[in-house]
């Protein structure tokens, strides 16, 4: 195989979308909600494939800086085998805030184990989720039960959606004049959010969706802009 050839496969690697199930390993759900009431959370990593694989996990903050994420994650790096399983325990172990939900991402790696061999490439594949501390005072409500008190409006070519409660609210789904906004993602407990309207879209009526706790869609909500 000549460089040219195995450029253009390392070119069409790097293209390719990440998913758990593309690595053969299998993550036991799409985020974790760390309730505050608990010492811990966790999250299961299982291997159905004949191949075992290194498993390597990591905590960042929100912007994804060189700041330290309050949270210990445990085993940090190990050896998953064929048709095993593990689970991961995730600690506070730092100072967070208790009057809101915080977010943060947990990063999942797993690198397959391959004999070597000349012009082969050993594909690690990384998988990221969301992170969310709940405190204690915050338990008994959901953030699809605050979704009605979100306000919304239009600057521009961008929808703007401002978030009173104190709960990190994902969105599913949000379409506006029956036109699906593309890259729609969260809005943080007191923060204000934008997306980029469907291109003519100026107004109209809209429906939303929130994704609860199980990575799920909730109920359709409806407003008018």
């Amino acid at each position: 195989m000549n460089f040219f050839s195995k450029t253009l496969i390392a070119l069409a690697i790097a293209s390719t979308g990440i998913s758990a199930a593309n690595a053969g390993v299998i993550i036991g759900g799409t985020r974790v909600i760390y309730d505050g009431n608990k010492k811990e959370a966790s999250i299961s990593v299982n291997n159905p494939d004949g191949t075992p694989y290194l498993i390597q996990s990591w905590i960042e903050t929100q912007n994804g800086g060189a700041e330290k994420a309050p949270f210990v994650i445990t085993p940090p790096l190990y050896r998953l085998d064929s048709n095993q399983q593990n689970v991961e325990r995730i600690i506070l172990a730092g100072s967070v805030a208790q009057d809101k939900e915080s977010l943060y991402w947990l990063n999942i790696k797993a690198i397959p184990a391959a004999p070597k061999k000349d012009n082969t490439l050993q594909i690690a594949v990384k998988t990221r989720f969301k992170l969310i501390y709940r405190p204690a005072d915050l338990k008994g409500t959901t953030p699809e039960e605050k979704a009605e008190s979100l306000t919304w409006s239009v600057a521009g070519n961008q929808l703007q959606v401002t978030n009173p409660s104190s709960y990190v609210i994902n969105f599913n789904e949000i379409k506006v004049g029956g036109k699906k906004l593309d890259d729609v993602s969260y809005v943080l407990p007191g923060a204000t959010a934008r997306f980029t309207l469907p291109k003519g879209v100026s107004g109209g009526n809209m429906t939303f969706t929130v994704i609860n706790d199980y990575g799920g869609p909730g109920p359709v909500h409806s407003k008018s802009l």
